[in-house]
């Protein structure tokens, strides 16, 4: 699908024309944006680069060589974005294509920040003066929605943390499941802050020395070195919480194998008595007493009292 955008008095406009999608459509757009483009799509946009667009290999590669490089087609930046599905956080990789009249953006899932984005756009709430200004505005948002999205896991955490230090009633795994949830998100996130950092640093060393955008760019620096104090924090605050739960899980477990403990050594004395009057040797005195089985069976209660009065009196209990 692909989606485009121009600039119009310093606000991007989406273009709704019947022809946007067309050749005459995307040359003048200011904006191209490809979602999980189609093979005839692709063709279109292959008119604006001297070489194919990347796929999905080449847009996931690592290395910096590959994630950030200028060519003649422009300045090229591949970028992780952090997206929501079925309860996770996934990260996907964005890739941008910033030309002197254009911005192409090339990605394979609908994520959020660009929903977002196309929303406040139709509101006109999206200021840009050029292509160039416009990639630091989407990096803008990107930290913006970033930094909620460390506020949620917060609020999370704290209920977590609430479940773990104070509900005597709290079922552990489940904490331990949900703090396994937590830690991927924030690992996601912190990934994302890095990725971001790194993008927004390679932008600053290729924008003009007189761009609006180089202001823009060393506050969303300023605002990513915050929010990885604050990771770095909830990152500290999740293993904290995990060591504290198997912790607790470890104690209850204790108990447990304690209770268990203390049972076979009280009956352990009983045991003996039954075991030893239950012996069919012949000359056996007891075997005669007419009150032999009541007194077996006081023996055997005073037996097992004995080490519980014993266990008490040492507070073992």
């Amino acid at each position: 699908m692909l989606r485009t955008f121009n600039i119009s008095d310093d606000r991007i406009v989406e273009d709704r024309r019947d022809d946007a999608a067309t050749a005459a459509g995307l040359a003048r757009a200011q904006w191209i944006d490809a979602q999980d483009p189609s093979d005839e799509e692709r063709a279109a946009l292959a008119s604006f680069l001297t070489d194919e667009l990347p796929e999905d290999e080449d847009v996931e590669e690592i290395e910096s060589s590959a994630r950030y490089f200028v060519d003649d087609d422009g300045i090229h930046v591949h970028s992780l974005f952090l997206w929501q599905t079925e309860g996770r956080h996934e990260t996907d990789t964005v890739a941008f294509i910033l030309q002197p009249k254009r911005l192409i953006t090339l990605r394979d899932d609908d994520m959020a920040d660009f929903r977002l984005l196309r929303l406040r756009a139709r509101a006109h709430q999206v200021e840009a003066d050029s292509p160039e200004s416009l990639l630091v505005t989407i990096f803008e948002q990107k930290v913006e929605n970033l930094a909620d999205t460390v506020e949620d896991l917060h609020l999370k955490l704290e209920k977590v943390s609430h479940l773990v230090l104070e509900d005597d009633s709290a079922e552990l795994e489940d904490a331990i499941d949900s703090l396994a949830k937590l830690e991927d998100s924030s690992g996601k996130i912190r990934l994302c802050l890095m990725d971001t950092q790194r993008s927004i640093s390679f932008i600053l060393r290729h924008l003009p020395a007189d761009a609006p955008a180089r202001e823009t760019a060393r506050e969303i620096m300023h605002d990513i070195e915050a929010l990885m104090s604050h990771i770095a924090f909830l990152f500290d605050k999740i293993n904290f919480l995990m060591d504290s739960t198997i912790s607790f899980i470890n104690i209850e477990q204790s108990k447990i194998i304690k209770i268990f403990s203390i049972a076979a050594v009280v009956l352990l004395p009983p045991t003996v008595v039954a075991s030893i009057y239950g012996m069919n040797f012949t000359h056996m005195p007891e075997l005669k007493w007419t009150y032999g089985y009541p007194f077996a069976l006081v023996v055997m209660v005073l037996a097992s009292i004995a080490p519980y009065a014993y266990f008490k009196y040492k507070k073992w209990l």
